[in-house]
């Protein structure tokens, strides 16, 4: 496939964030893509470039890109990759060059007639066949970053299986979710509820406990089979040696005994992610030994990057992974990890950002890979075309 030429923009999504748009034309037709960015960011994710910034290196992508032909994604991928040559992105920057990489990707696949999802699937993930319904990973009460409240945890998440019906249970989700407001504007005495940026709830609570036991409490009496995830993102409270949590300071073991009393408490609490900062390991390998079968899930601590995911899985530290393509910088990168995992036994979770775009590439990613979940936020704002995509997809 030929690169005939290459434009960017500046894109706003619903909550008005703005957001790096890169388009690729080939056959003199223009392929676009649309890059989000994360509010809490692993210490060893590549680099996001401003607008500003990419305006600087965006000549020399011009220069050596324009005019060239690549037979696969993984070609023209090494070659972006080749042209920034740093591990975290720092010349061209991660999402500049995921911009590309799935803008060509989108080309490609037009090119042979074939979904986004399709060609991803043919070109790294030849031996997956058939399609594995994912587990809906929705983010429906917020705190950390994503809130203006008193929670440590950033997302308390409900977790619902897709398959065999996936119409259904979107439904369910989406009246779940209504449910779940009703009950706590009548609880808070507020209306409108305020929202966090993954469309959440945004309210003051008790402590960081009360929102577990609003989802648990909403889960019983509507008899629905959902489960309850905690995305933790701990490295975000973690400081001075120590982490901040409902105004003192915790040890890992503290936190770890907290955490103890959740899951024995609440049996629906079945995945935990981040729940220490992302370079205390033996914290991670302890909360291993003790889960319970529970799923503990690696994001800051992996970023997306095989090595990372390859060592944690050796050294028995996670069950599962969160996948964010930008964490990483291209296609080819985000699938070799997801194969990486595969091969060392962990669940895959495919994954939103916090000021998200209205891009629903991630689906694809998720598709062709057949992961074990997809991340997706609260069915609200931009977040409702993935829901959207997945039903197209996942039929």
């Amino acid at each position: 496939m030929k690169v005939e030429a290459l434009k960017y923009r500046t894109v706003f999504n619903s909550g008005g964030h703005a957001a790096l748009e890169v388009g690729i034309m080939s056959d003199k037709r223009w392929y676009f893509s649309q890059i989000p960015s994360g509010q809490s960011a692993g210490e060893r994710e590549a680099k996001v470039f401003s607008v500003p910034e990419v305006q600087s290196v965006w000549k020399k992508i011009n220069l050596q890109a324009e005019g060239r032909k690549f037979k696969n994604l993984a070609e023209f991928d090494d070659f972006i990759l080749r042209l920034d040559g740093t591990e975290r992105k720092t010349v061209l920057g991660g999402n500049v060059l995921l911009g590309l990489s799935l803008a060509f990707a989108r080309a490609l696949a037009d090119g042979k007639r074939m979904e986004l999802w399709e060609i991803l699937r043919e070109e790294f993930f030849g031996k997956v066949r058939g399609v594995e319904y994912p587990v809906i990973y929705a983010n429906l009460i917020e705190g950390g970053v994503h809130a203006q409240n008193n929670l440590d945890i950033q997302e308390y998440l409900v977790l619902a299986q897709t398959g065999p019906n996936p119409i259904a249970t979107v439904g369910e989700l989406i009246a779940f979710y209504e449910t779940l407001g009703e009950y706590l504007a009548n609880k808070a005495k507020l209306r409108p509820l305020p929202i966090g940026s993954e469309s959440g709830y945004n309210l003051i609570w008790r402590n960081n406990e009360e929102p577990i036991t609003a989802l648990a409490k909403i889960i019983k009496a509507t008899n629905l089979p959902f489960r309850i995830g905690l995305d933790v993102a701990a490295s975000e409270f973690y400081e001075d040696g120590a982490y901040r949590f409902e105004g003192r300071k915790k040890t890992t073991l503290n936190l770890r005994n907290i955490y103890a009393k959740y899951f024995k408490k609440y049996p629906g609490l079945i995945s935990l992610e981040d729940p220490f900062g992302e370079n205390n390991r033996d914290g991670f390998r302890e909360i291993m030994k003790n889960s319970e079968g529970r799923l503990v899930v690696g994001d800051d601590l992996t970023t997306t990057n095989p090595k990372e995911i390859e060592r944690c899985a050796r050294e028995k530290l996670i069950s599962g992974v969160i996948i964010k393509a930008n964490q990483i910088g291209t296609l080819s990168e985000t699938c070799l990890a997801i194969e990486t995992a595969h091969r060392n036994g962990l669940k895959c979770i495919i994954s939103h950002r916090g000021q998200e775009t209205e891009d629903v590439f991630l689906m694809h990613i998720a598709r062709a890979a057949n992961a074990y979940g997809v991340k997706i936020g609260a069915p609200g704002r931009e977040r409702i075309l993935k829901y959207n995509e997945l039903l197209r997809l996942y039929p």
